[in-house]
């Protein structure tokens, strides 16, 4: 079970920068997305990458 936890985890920080950094505008890719200088999709972001380092923290603490 540690596995797929820690890659969920990895995957949910990820994308969580990612729409952190669409919502700030400061990542404009892809060009034609609805998310780009979208606060809201920022704090969306942060709340996933926040419970991604969690999950691989959890993970990592598993024997």
């Amino acid at each position: 079970m540690r596995a797929p936890l820690l890659t969920l985890g990895i995957l949910s920080v990820l994308v969580g920068l990612l729409w952190i950094g669409q919502g700030t505008g400061l990542v404009p890719w892809p060009r034609s997305s609805f998310m780009i200088n979208q606060m809201p999709w920022a704090y969306y972001g942060a709340a996933l990458a926040a419970i991604g380092v969690g999950l691989t923290g959890y993970a990592l603490s598993r024997p």
